[in-house]
């Protein structure tokens, strides 16, 4: 929700007068709380809307300011074109509304235009977020990351990797959009107060880093791509078990951690629907855009959203230090999942991190079953692992 500063009024009254931490409407504006307003300014209100009345019979200003828990002057700032005192039954006045639902609907198939959908509305009602685009995939779908806090502990969680496990990226999303409604709520989750851990923490996501993938598997090929997707889908239309992007290359294979091992005794020696690691590492725009990142944020701990198999993998060739032994046993009280340190496999992000970063990192394997995991287990998922989402933030 947009405002029009008037003489006098300050960030911090706009804190006091809607109930803001002081710090989102800060960040909201791109500056310093401390900033004089001018009259004229637009100031941005994170967790709010606004919302068009029609006035009925009887209606007052204390009392609708009184049934939306504000005061009248934030009706007044927000009509300040109108003579309110004036306005009578049927005229129309702007009353702010705050935001307590998700705006989010994530529990669906759940494709790249539903992800850039989301990302504008999450951006408008909470402009305290950053949405930045980190590159393009092979069909030039723009990989974007969602920034969010301003601490000085960065965690990056992402999802999708794996074009047949689009639901990490509608889970993720649900759990940003429920992070946002609770910090403008001065709100809990899972009883962690959020507001500190805006202020400790700085949160990356890539909620979606095979977007061609997912979009293949969920609406079917390009035309251009057609008969080169169906021909490394070995004639088959049928795309549901496709892992890898949209060159045949599985993008969770690519990193230089022993790839050769992986590059030698991977069946696919050619773009498959999964596995094949290609003829090098890092040779996939994806993969670079994830490693690019990596290497510029430093960040401390990294999250990678798979499924299935209700398990974790925290270990990777005695590089991970101490602490990750720790963080798994509360991942894992958290969540009901098994900690498992050490699997078979090699060229994984999160075996690249481990050992690029001596970092803690992990690969949750969410749900059960056969990929894709069925929406009915949507519900299921987000309650085991909101913990684990929680706890990467606050431990």
């Amino acid at each position: 929700m947009e405002v029009i500063a008037r003489n006098g009024d300050t960030l911090s009254y706009y804190s006091r007068l809607f109930m803001i931490p002081l710090q989102l409407l800060a960040d909201s504006n791109q500056q310093s709380a401390k900033d004089a307003l001018k009259k004229g300014d637009c100031i941005h209100i994170p967790g709010f809307q606004a919302e068009t009345l029609q006035l009925k019979t009887g209606d007052a200003l204390w009392k609708i300011a009184g049934s939306r828990n504000i005061s009248v002057d934030c009706l007044l700032l927000l009509n300040q074109n109108k003579n309110i005192n004036e306005l009578q039954t049927g005229d129309e006045m702007i009353a702010p509304k705050r935001i307590m639902e998700r705006l989010v609907n994530a529990r669906k198939k759940y494709d790249s235009q539903s992800l850039q959908n989301d990302l504008e509305i999450l951006k408008e009602n909470y402009p305290f977020i950053q949405i930045n685009t980190l590159g393009k995939s092979v069909l030039g779908n723009e990989i974007q990351e969602i920034r969010i806090g301003r601490g000085s502990k960065k965690v990056h969680m992402n999802g999708s990797f794996h074009a047949n496990e689009w639901i990490t990226s509608a889970i993720l999303m649900s759990y940003v959009n429920d992070f946002l409604l609770a910090i403008t709520n001065g709100g809990k989750i899972n009883n962690i107060d959020t507001l500190p851990i805006y202020r400790n923490v700085d949160l990356s996501l890539v909620p979606m880093v095979n977007p061609d993938g997912v979009d293949l598997v969920l609406n079917g090929p390009p035309e251009h791509m057609r008969s080169k997707v169906i021909a490394i889908n070995e004639g088959s239309t049928d795309f549901t078990g496709w892992k890898a992007n949209i060159n045949g290359v599985d993008l969770n294979n690519q990193f230089p951690a022993f790839w050769e091992i992986e590059k030698e005794r991977k069946e696919p020696k050619t773009p498959a629907p999964r596995d094949y690691p290609g003829d090098a590492p890092l040779t996939e725009p994806e993969a670079v855009i994830m490693a690019q990142l990596a290497n510029q944020e430093k960040f401390n701990r990294m999250i990678a959203f798979h499924t299935q198999g209700k398990e974790f993998y925290w270990g990777y060739e005695n590089f991970e230090p101490s602490e990750s032994a720790l963080i798994a046993n509360e991942f894992s009280r958290l969540s009901g999942y098994k900690a498992v340190q050490n699997v078979d496999s090699h060229a994984g992000y999160k075996d690249w991190f481990i050992q690029e970063f001596r970092q803690p990192g992990f690969t949750l394997e969410l749900g059960k079953g056969i990929n894709p995991l069925p929406l009915s287990q949507f519900d299921d998922i987000y309650k085991d692992v909101l913990g684990i989402f929680v706890a990467s933030l606050y431990l």
